[in-house]
């Protein structure tokens, strides 16, 4: 496995020769030439108007018709293109042998990719997007690709019900190569939401190492971007099934228009919570605004003081942004849910969804994050601790979504830090999460304070009586203490399956004291001098 990389050489076997623009291929494999785009076609009933799905996949443009709005690409794949490379093992997201790549011209009109789960997925969320499984591997000739021989090479499948998705996701690590080659903590990102019981991970990691030694297979970006453009829309899709409707806008003023419209559609992101809502509770989504394809929703830029990071920005782009700004969230970025699920859930989704256990939260309130909501034309601005009002419940007005989040960005003096307890390090829902952020003056004393925890209440939210305890007061152990004290004054946290009220109230207590480890005046302790793995190599955690 030590042979030098050569020039890439050879191209992906489906896009050696695009299809002419305008062919498509349906379910039922008849071809044709498709409808102006911009136009609509009735629906069995002949009285409302709908576009159809299309997608690229296998070297051809798939157009769907008469599939519900909820069924995901994992099903569609299996049992409609009897495509079983892709496995379902968990349906939720968490196990990652569903996982496949999916391809979307970004703002500079070239092909992004990104391995995202399959199983949680919606069909018509990929319209205008390319699709690529573990069925396109296959070389020209026949050959494996050189991710699957390094995984034959280096043993790292047994069993194989998890390889095709750990390929996937190997696969789109090993087609950023023109990044460079990634690190051993690359490929763990790259890995984190693929699961293994039978290898222990170490040969599949080795292989993803190996693969970058063997002859180079290139991906064709400008044949995928060639295939892509003609799908393109410029408008809304609409489609409907049988009393139910997926619509994606392409413009802020289109969302803006649908939400008042349809009030009680249920608006869709990256579905990694709302997915689970159909494969996991069988619930009926008879209306669904999907906002993956509006142009600006995902803009990330600095705007004055303050790190503007529009709703539809996927999590990985999010919290790169703030990292980059605060290195301090480079654990918790890490931490947070999987690469795939960062890959399609959005930081604007995690934060509207509201979840007691959100880790987003208690990092942007304890920053002083506020929300840009808009309703039609008019927008507003709210604290983001004022945001929710009760359990998953939110301060929302009819017609009103959420359109980006305003992060404050770094100024000097401020001690900040976010923290994570769950029981796996990878790709698990905290326990308790906390954040804490103190600004000092001149003389050592507290001028500002904002602490907030997840999992300790019915919302994310801040710890007044503790903010009190440390506020005008030097910054001591002493201080510190009287601040954990405080804490059992703000919360009355529930036992659950993931930790008892005890368990969380003591956990919360010290996470404020690391803090004060970690930022006290004398001698503060580096980050990872706290850490759990503190003294422990990288390579045996």
């Amino acid at each position: 496995m030590s042979a030098p990389i050569v020039p890439q050489v050879a191209v992906f076997p489906q896009l050696k020769s695009p299809p002419i623009a305008g062919t498509i291929e349906n379910m039922s494999g008849k071809k044709g030439r498709p409808p102006h785009w911009g136009t609509f076609c009735k629906d069995t009933a002949g009285s409302m108007k709908t576009h159809n799905i299309r997608f690229y996949y296998q070297g051809k443009v798939h157009e769907v018709a008469g599939q519900p709005t909820t069924r995901t690409v994992l099903q569609y794949l299996r049992e409609d293109l009897h495509c079983t490379g892709s496995k379902e093992g968990c349906a939720e997201g968490d196990c990652g042998a569903c996982t496949v790549v999916t391809a979307e011209l970004g703002q500079a009109g070239q092909p992004v990719l990104r391995a995202v789960n399959a199983c949680i997925q919606f069909l018509p969320a990929l319209d205008g997007k390319a699709l690529f499984t573990v069925e396109d591997l296959r070389q020209p000739d026949g050959a494996l690709h050189p991710v699957q021989q390094a995984m034959v090479a280096l043993h790292g499948s047994q069993c194989g019900f998890c390889t095709p998705g750990f390929v996937m996701s190997m696969w789109a690590l090993y087609n950023k190569r023109a990044n460079g080659r990634p690190t051993r903590d690359d490929i763990l990102d790259a890995l984190s939401g693929n699961l293994c019981r039978c290898t222990g991970y170490r040969p599949i990691i080795d292989a993803a190492l190996a693969m970058f030694d063997l002859p180079a297979v290139a991906f064709d970006y400008p044949a995928l971007a060639r295939a892509l453009r003609p799908l393109q829309r410029d408008g809304t899709l609409e489609y409907h099934h049988e009393g139910q409707v997926f619509l994606a806008p392409r413009t802020l003023p289109e969302l803006a228009q649908l939400r008042l419209d349809h009030p009680e559609a249920r608006l869709l992101a990256g579905s990694t919570d709302v997915g689970l809502w159909v494969t996991k509770q069988l619930r009926e989504l008879p209306e669904l605004i999907y906002i993956g394809q509006v142009v600006g929703l995902g803009d990330i830029r600095e705007e004055g003081s303050d790190l503007y990071i529009g709703a539809g920005a996927l999590l990985n782009d999010a919290y790169d942004a703030l990292v980059q700004r605060y290195s301090q969230l480079h654990e918790m970025r890490q931490r947070f849910a999987s690469f795939p699920i960062r890959n399609a859930g959005t930081l604007g989704g995690n934060i509207a969804n509201g979840s007691p256990i959100g880790d987003s939260m208690p990092g942007l309130i304890a920053l002083g994050a506020s929300l840009v909501l808009r309703r039609g034309e008019q927008t507003r601005v709210l604290p983001l601790e004022d945001f929710y009002v009760a359990y998953q419940k939110n301060a929302l007005q009819a017609g009103e979504f959420v359109q980006g989040i305003r992060v404050p960005l770094p100024v000097p003096g401020l001690c900040f830090r976010s923290y994570k307890l769950s029981k796996r390090f990878d790709q698990d829902i905290s326990a308790v999460c906390a954040a804490f952020a103190l600004e000092l003056d001149d003389h050592g004393r507290v001028r500002s304070a904002r602490v907030a925890f997840g999992g300790m209440a019915a919302t994310p939210a801040r710890a007044p009586r503790a903010e009190q305890a440390l506020m005008h007061k030097p910054w001591t152990l002493d201080t510190a203490r009287q601040a954990m004290d405080a804490l059992r004054l703000d919360y009355q946290p529930l036992s659950d399956m993931r930790a008892s009220n005890r368990y969380r109230m003591t956990a919360a207590q010290n996470l404020l004291h690391r803090f004060y480890l970690e930022t006290r005046p004398d001698q503060p302790l580096a980050a990872h001098e706290t850490r759990v793995f503190a003294g422990i190599a990288a390579s045996e955690v």
